[in-house]
């Protein structure tokens, strides 16, 4: 009888080097993170110690050349880590709370090692002849070097492994918090007078979720297919508030998963890293290297976005008062946002979500994002079923150039589920890197002659509405437009085309990042896009041009509070992160006052958002959240293109594919962006776009 062994110990030997799922135990994890670590300690070894004067092939890109070479710690990171996201369960989240500290150590280790940095640092001073990506690749090493405090002297480099430690498992511990108080929460309705108003999507789905926990009656939970249309739609306005309270206090309760003193620390500790680092505040340690360069220049953003789209914003305030005063509902509170946003909105443009579910089945929606991909790009997606997966729902497809060449495996994962974290999101399981090789590995494409081309495996991961046991997975147009923006993250993986995998794909400064994303979801409103794949579901009907007209019509409909309200985060995550101080003030009363400038009705003081601003806290997004509207604004900047060349026009995109979504981090993205669009993006198309300016 043959002994197993440990997949991540030994080549994959799957086609593409897929991961396979099907062999990956959860004892197989520890173990190969501790070899990881080991084997990257050996590496460190051999190169601090090599004799030779360091150059930038034996420092900053020492790997090993041999055939099948592959980095343990790293491969086993991606997939750890991307299923303690997308299929965790309890004894995951104690190994991840055992690792978390390895981990960090082991990362300064490496980071804080001062014959490492010594090599390094010659090598960014003396090195010549190197290609502009060579240069990226040394900068962005040095600089990770720097910022990681491998000036400090020996007790500064103590406290900073100290903080970074503690900041990891605080981090790990917020989000855990998090899905833990998000799956605690479900309204169990028995009395079916309790639906008024529900649509029936939303009462089967209910009944469904309601049987999967063995219960009579309907289950609804703070996940986004279930919360959003009983918001949406429900007349009863007591269990709105219980909903919208259940969703709005996450991490506040007087229980195990507080988050307030989490959110604290991680506030100071942040803060401390930064000024350790020589920094004044975290904000500005973030901010020199993003594509603002400082507060300043975040601040200059958000307080335009608030100057001009803060009277429309009244104006919707006003107009949404009116609705409700119509209709005899009392004081406007959170809770009734949405009911009676949709009421207006039926109103004034006889369009409402549901009406349009039934022409966006998933596995039509699915048929037509990859169908635009071609109309662009020429390329095509193949589900293979032999690829393994780490769940049932996950589909995974080959995707093939327009010459017919491999390109990528893609993942998607689409549904809500236990022990998957709410929201959507795009990762990787494999970057792309382009190797110096005589021959190509088994599986990879090789492009270049003596150099084997890796090809990305990039995932998407959605929590969209689930089939019930009669009717398919039928989807609302934002469950389309939060598909396309993790398609367009997945794209920009997808068409890498760099040299080092550090400077690949989505690997880029964090405000240029969703600019891909952001960009396809201008398509979901297109007329000559829809009618590629919304088709009604039992009939086959097209969608009617009624609808779509409808549709384009409403585009803008309380636009001006939808952008308010992702400044008022902006203004969040800085006024936390632009301390100077330690912060030991009231979290609830501190949010309450710092976003105050976008805010335009009074607010509860029983609520808080910090506490559940896993962007902010956990994601990476902390000093960054503002990065979304400025995104937004090259988005509809770089639209505006495709709408004078047409949105259709396959010269425009491969322009887009060629200056950005191939040429990841490889140069500044103000450089990438300025090559597609020929100048600097300017804040008027997405003026323009919203109905704020006039054209």
């Amino acid at each position: 009888m043959n002994e197993r062994k440990n997949p991540f110990l030994e080549p994959y030997n799957t086609l593409h080097d897929v991961v396979p799922f099907d062999r990956i135990q959860m004892e197989d994890y520890e173990e190969a993170f501790m070899e990881g670590i080991r084997r990257d300690e050996e590496y460190l070894d051999k190169t601090i110690n090599n004799p030779a004067k360091p150059t930038f092939d034996n420092t900053i890109i020492n790997k090993d050349d041999e055939e099948g070479y592959y980095d343990l710690l790293d491969r086993v990171s991606t997939v750890f880590f991307n299923m303690l996201s997308a299929e965790t369960n309890d004894e995951m989240d104690a190994l991840a709370q055992k690792l978390s500290p390895i981990l960090t150590k082991h990362a300064n280790d490496m980071r804080l090692n001062e014959k490492l940095f010594q090599r390094v640092q010659y090598v960014h001073r003396h090195h010549r002849k190197l290609t502009a990506e060579e240069k990226r690749l040394l900068d962005d090493c040095y600089q990770g070097f720097v910022r990681s405090g491998a000036l400090l002297d020996a007790e500064g480099k103590e406290r900073l492994r100290q903080l970074t430690e503690e900041a990891s498992l605080l981090g790990l511990q917020f989000s855990q918090n998090l899905l833990k108080e998000n799956k605690a929460f479900m309204l169990h309705i028995t009395d079916e007078q309790q639906l008024e108003g529900l649509p029936q999507t939303a009462i089967d789905a209910a009944a469904e979720e309601a049987r999967q926990r063995e219960l009579q009656g309907w289950v609804f939970t703070l996940d986004a297919p279930s919360y959003s249309p009983f918001m949406t739609y429900s007349t009863q306005r007591e269990l709105r508030r219980q909903m919208y309270m259940a969703y709005n206090t996450k991490g506040i309760h007087d229980n195990e998963n507080n988050n307030i003193d989490i959110c604290k620390r991680l506030i100071n500790l942040r803060r401390e890293i930064a000024q350790l680092l020589g920094y004044k505040t975290y904000a500005d340690y973030v901010l020199s290297r993003r594509m603002a360069k400082n507060v300043r220049s975040v601040y200059r953003l958000l307080n335009q976005l608030v100057d001009a789209y803060k009277p429309t914003a009244e104006k919707e305030l006003e107009e949404l008062q009116k609705e409700q005063g119509g209709a005899g509902g009392g004081s406007l509170e959170p809770w009734d946002i949405g009911f009676y946003s949709h009421k207006l909105k039926l109103r004034k443009y006889n369009i409402d979500a549901e009406m349009l579910r039934p022409y966006l089945q998933l596995e039509k929606v699915i048929d037509g994002v990859f169908g635009l991909a071609n109309r662009l790009y020429g390329i095509t997606f193949k589900e293979n079923k032999d690829i393994p997966v780490y769940h049932p729902d996950v589909k995974a497809y080959e995707v093939f150039d327009h010459d017919g060449s491999y390109l990528a495996v893609f993942y998607a994962d689409f549904h809500p589920r236990k022990g998957k974290q709410g929201g959507a999101w795009m990762t990787e399981y494999q970057g792309q890197w382009i190797k110096p090789l005589p021959t190509s590995p088994k599986g990879r494409s090789s492009n270049l002659e003596g150099q084997v081309n890796i090809r990305p495996h990039v995932s998407v991961v959605m929590n969209l509405t689930k089939p019930t046991p009669d009717k398919p997975a039928l989807l609302t147009l934002g469950e389309v437009e939060t598909f396309l923006h993790e398609f367009g993250h997945a794209l920009h993986g997808i068409f890498s085309n760099c040299r080092f995998e550090s400077l690949s794909g989505t690997n880029v400064l964090w405000d240029f990042v969703e600019l891909p994303s952001q960009f396809m979801e201008n398509f979901a409103i297109e007329k000559k896009f829809l009618s590629t794949f919304a088709f009604h579901y039992e009939t086959g009907e097209p969608l009617p041009d009624t609808l779509i007209s409808r549709i384009r019509r409403s585009r803008n409909f309380m636009v001006a509070t939808a952008c308010l309200r992702q400044v008022s985060f902006g203004l969040l995550d800085m006024a936390y992160y632009t301390k100077s101080e330690p912060f030991d003030e009231d979290i609830i009363s501190f949010e309450k006052k710092a976003w105050q400038k976008a805010i335009i009705r009074p607010q509860r003081q029983d609520t808080c958002m910090t506490t559940q601003f896993s962007h902010i806290m956990a994601g990476g997004y902390a000093a960054g959240y503002y990065s979304y509207k400025w995104a937004e604004v090259l988005d509809a900047d770089a639209f505006a293109v495709f709408k004078r060349h047409g949105v259709f026009d396959q010269k425009t995109a491969q322009r887009f594919r060629d200056c950005i979504l191939s040429r990841g981090g490889t140069e500044d993205p103000m450089t990438l962006y300025k090559n597609f669009r020929g100048g600097e993006p300017t804040i008027d198309a997405l003026l323009k776009r919203n109905g704020i300016k006039k054209k």
